[in-house]
């Protein structure tokens, strides 16, 4: 498992669209578990809803959103930088798909009610690595805050 890891996240470029397909959605799910352990307290709530939010973005059955978390998670746990991950996600993904990928992001966030410093640090920062401007993330972040506080 960790050489087909290592292999997808290789440095080349991807020449097969499979192996592109299998790097770009480690990266979002890589970033998604990033934000997820953030604040020290992975929740499973935030497990089950960035294994839900693969699986609708990828059309993935639920154990391939599993052993993709498995494989984002090994990828997290590997580097120490976010860089690799965002340049996956911009070579691949258009703009609104990026901005899906925000979204998800501040669905992890508020999955446990609460932005703390840390992942509002955090997610300034996957904004800019994603090329997107503070305005878009704040945008994504209200739009995010009306479906699931909608008398805040």
């Amino acid at each position: 498992m960790l050489n087909r890891l290592k292999s997808l996240l290789s440095s080349g470029p991807a020449r097969e669209p499979e192996k592109e397909r299998e790097r770009v959605q480690v990266a979002t799910a890589a970033l998604l578990l990033e934000m997820a352990h953030t604040d020290e307290e992975f929740h499973d709530m935030e497990g089950l809803l960035i294994r839900d939010l693969l699986q609708s973005k990828f059309e993935l059955p639920a154990e391939s959103a599993a052993e993709l978390m498995q494989y984002a998670q090994q990828a997290r746990e590997s580097t120490l930088d976010l860089f690799g991950f965002a340049q996956e996600i911009n070579g691949s993904f258009t703009r609104e798909e990026k901005f899906e990928v925000m979204e998800g992001i501040w669905r992890v966030i508020y999955a446990d009610g609460v932005l703390d410093k840390y992942e509002d640090y955090l997610v300034r920062k996957m904004a800019t690595l994603l090329r997107l401007s503070h305005r878009e993330m704040i945008d994504i972040k209200v739009k995010v805050l009306d479906e699931i506080r909608p008398h805040r």
